[in-house]
C-alpha cells in the first residue's frame, strides 16, 4: 500500500468514526451514524495493521495475537453500527430486538457483545506498549490510553459529551502516529540476490 494511502487511513478512521457520534437520536447511532460507525471500520483496520507491523521484529507473539483480537473488535463495532441503520430502517421495536437477541444468543455474542470489548481493550494495551517501546512520546500516548477507557464508558451510559471527548482523545494520536509513521517504521532491508557459484560462471565459459 502507498504511503500516501496508509496515512490517509490514520486520519479518516477517527474522523468517520469521531463523525458518527454526532448523529445520535435517543442513545442510537441511526442510519446515518450507524453508517458512519461500519465504514470508519474499514481504515481502523488499515491502520491497526500497520501500527501493529511497526512491533512484528520484537514483539512477534503480540504483533500477531494483538491484531487478530483488534481486528475481531473493529468487525464487532461495524456490527454495531450497521445493526443500528437496519433497526431504524426497517422500524424494529427494541423490544423486538432484544427478544431477536435472545434467541439467537450465541451469534449475537460472538458478532456484538465478546469481541465490542476487544477493540479499546486493544487500543490501551498499544498505547502502554508503543509508549515504552519509545515509539510514542507520552502525550499522544496518555491520551490514547484516556480515550480508551472513555470509549466504552461513553457509549454504555450514551453521555454524548464524554463520547465526543472519547472520540478526540483517540483521533489525536493516530493523526500524530499517521504522519510520523515514516521515522517510525521500521526500514525495509534490500533483497540481496543470491551469488553465482564460480563453478557454474565457469562451465558457461567453457561452454
Amino acid at each position: 500500500m502507498a504511503p500516501s494511502a496508509r496515512n490517509f487511513s490514520f486520519i479518516a478512521a477517527p474522523l468517520l468514526f469521531g463523525a458518527s457520534t454526532f448523529f445520535w437520536t435517543n442513545g442510537s447511532y441511526g442510519i446515518t451514524g450507524g453508517t458512519l460507525l461500519a465504514l470508519s471500520m474499514v481504515p481502523w483496520i488499515l491502520a491497526l495493521c500497520r501500527v501493529f507491523g511497526w512491533l512484528r521484529a520484537e514483539l512477534p507473539v503480540y504483533s500477531s495475537a494483538g491484531l487478530f483480537l483488534a481486528v475481531w473488535g473493529a468487525v464487532s463495532g461495524a456490527c454495531f453500527g450497521l445493526a443500528d441503520v437496519f433497526t431504524t430502517a426497517f422500524g424494529i421495536p427494541h423490544l423486538i430486538y432484544l427478544q431477536v437477541i435472545s434467541e439467537h444468543s450465541l451469534a449475537f455474542d460472538l458478532l456484538l457483545f465478546w469481541p465490542g470489548p476487544l477493540f479499546p481493550l486493544s487500543l490501551l494495551v498499544l498505547s502502554v506498549i508503543l509508549m515504552r517501546r519509545r515509539l510514542l512520546p507520552a502525550w499522544p500516548g496518555v491520551m490514547l490510553a484516556l480515550g480508551a477507557v472513555l470509549f466504552p464508558l461513553s457509549r454504555i451510559a450514551r453521555v454524548e459529551g464524554v463520547a465526543h471527548l472519547a472520540d478526540g482523545l483517540l483521533a489525536l494520536p493516530f493523526w500524530y502516529l499517521g504522519f510520523a509513521g515514516r521515522a517510525i517504521e521500521p526500514p525495509v532491508e534490500p533483497a540481496i540476490e543470491p551469488a553465482v557459484p564460480a563453478v557454474e560462471l565457469q562451465d558457461d565459459a567453457a561452454g
